[in-house]
């Protein structure tokens, strides 16, 4: 199914329910099972998960939410094929694979995940006016720099990010976000970074590993990941193989406004979507590509805990 015609079928389906029940959007599936390899303390607060061994059935260039939310994501330009056999950790089956494809060529081939919604994706509801944020999950780097840039003419070109996976802001253009993982340049250097974002139009802040990225990861070698987002205080942090990350803040001052009366959430508008390797879910362009695998990626509506983070990866370690 083509992706214009999946648009149709989520419309169709999102309008029926609202004649049936008086209301714009299904509410999100609280009352799912949760999967097994999520640990008891994060289940509350996942609010979408995604282990790439649940294609939709009739349509495996999508993949079903395991969390709460039911907000499937589409496999980009590579469909089926980006499922691989490989494990990221015990009880894993596929892991999904991202890559640049030609970067010779300003188009919109690169392989990439995500989902998108010039309105607001309505099942991501609970980041909206949301106190914190978590992303997670299972990462695989194959590369040793940023990719050559597609957009420009230059062949010498390269991005200065490689994009891991993230929740978009309410006003999004498919690149700007409210809470991501990624490396991206920090004063002439590639770091692993948390970048968050409070207020839609506003200022961005970055926590930023203080250890050489290829130490963190390594390319060839599965690694845990996450990155908290407190909009409440302004603080982040980062975890590796459920263990704290040292690093620091690229800015001094207060670019999500919280040093005023709170409290302070995140502006209250349904993100536009989440992107998987890469900018641009709706793929009408390419950024910051990532050749690597991807497993067990997690976005919750709070900030886990550094315990609860520990907890996570000791559940699925080997």
């Amino acid at each position: 199914m083509s992706r214009a015609r999946r648009a149709a079928v989520a419309t169709v389906s999102l309008l029926a329910v609202g004649v049936l029940t008086g209301t714009g959007a299904p509410p999100a599936q609280a009352g799912r099972d949760q999967p097994s390899d999520v640990h008891p303390a994060l289940r509350a607060h996942l609010v979408a998960a995604y282990d790439f061994d649940h294609p939709v059935p009739g349509d495996p260039a999508l993949e079903r939410d395991q969390g709460r939310s039911g907000t499937e994501i589409e496999l980009l330009n590579g469909g089926a094929a980006m499922r691989v056999r490989d494990h990221a950790y015990r009880g894993s089956g596929n892991a999904v694979q991202t890559r640049q494809i030609d970067p010779a060529v300003a188009g919109n081939d690169d392989w990439k995940a995500g989902t998108w919604s010039a309105s607001g994706v309505r099942t991501l509801r609970a980041f909206s006016a949301t106190a914190g944020t978590t992303v997670m999950g299972w990462f695989k780097l194959q590369m040793d720099a940023p990719l050559p840039n597609s957009t420009t003419a230059d062949p010498t070109d390269r991005y200065n990010a490689i994009g891991l996976a993230g929740v978009l802001t309410g006003d999004s253009d498919g690149h700007g976000v409210r809470a991501l993982l990624e490396l991206i340049d920090v004063d002439g250097e590639l770091r692993l970074v948390a970048l968050g974002r409070r207020l839609d139009g506003g200022n961005s802040q970055t926590f930023a590993a203080s250890q050489d990225w290829r130490a963190l990861l390594p390319a060839g070698e599965w690694v845990h990941l996450a990155a908290t987002f407190d909009f409440g205080t302004g603080a982040l942090a980062l975890y590796r193989n459920g263990e704290p990350v040292d690093g620091f803040y690229t800015r001094t001052d207060d670019p999500w406004l919280v040093s005023g009366p709170g409290p302070h959430v995140t502006t209250a508008s349904d993100p536009r979507g989440i992107k998987i390797g890469g900018s641009f879910p709706q793929d009408t362009l390419e950024r910051n590509p990532c050749d690597c695998r991807m497993d067990g990626l997690m976005f919750l509506d709070s900030v886990v805990s550094a315990s609860d983070v520990r907890r996570q990866y000791r559940h699925l370690a080997r």
